[in-house]
């Protein structure tokens, strides 16, 4: 018979990959320094405490008796709303946060996240995110990322960026050597150099499908 900490374990992986978040995505979410806590979770070799259950919870938009019990009645509620804007409203929202009102948006999309009065919405265009068949994390054409200008970008983070034709891109921050680099999760798009050919707008830290795409 299963112990009640694998249980919740296994619970905790099928939520953390219907996110399409990787063990070390997840406990940077939740601030931990090692992946490797989130997988002692998941194998059920460690407890999660009633404050860790709050900050996973959290981190995956579900509510702690979910996490914990498999409980779906008290959901978290979408306390939170940003809005929606195309890639030309984002690029003069980004510079200036009055240059749009409430009634300009697209639309203001509800979530559980947490992000600053900046945030904003922008629906993936493109295949270039669209990992591989099976590969996790996966951003499809038409799929909605909240962007938040005002949290650091650091190496492994998705992130937009303004490109010098005034373009934006969604793109994974990293660093090969000495060379930093827009990568796609698509292997058939190449990576892009950075050599002061645009500008970091902000962190992605959200995705989501509309509520109108099934």
């Amino acid at each position: 018979m299963k112990k009640i900490n694998e249980i919740i374990g296994e619970r905790l992986k099928s939520i953390r990959e219907s996110r399409g978040l990787s063990q070390a995505q997840l406990a940077k979410l939740c601030g931990y320094s090692a992946a490797s806590r989130i997988g002692n979770y998941e194998l059920g070799e460690r407890k999660i405490s009633a404050d860790d259950a709050l900050v996973i919870s959290e981190a995956l938009g579900v509510s702690p008796a979910e996490l914990m019990f498999g409980d779906r009645s008290d959901q978290v509620v979408s306390n939170y709303e940003y809005p929606l804007f195309s890639k030309v409203q984002a690029g003069a929202f980004t510079e200036n946060s009055n240059a749009y009102t409430r009634s300009d948006a697209i639309a203001w999309i509800p979530t559980a996240k947490k992000a600053s009065d900046s945030a904003f919405w922008l629906e993936v265009e493109g295949h270039s995110m669209t990992a591989p068949q099976g590969g996790r994390p996966s951003f499809p054409e038409g799929m909605l990322i909240l962007v938040d200008p005002e949290q650091e970008v650091s190496f492994g983070d998705f992130c937009i960026a303004r490109m010098m034709n005034n373009e934006f891109t969604f793109k994974r921050l990293i660093r090969e050597g000495e060379t930093e680099y827009l990568e796609p999760l698509n292997p058939r798009f190449e990576m892009i150099p950075i050599n002061g050919n645009c500008q970091i707008i902000g962190k992605v830290v959200k995705s989501q499908w509309p509520d109108d795409t099934f």
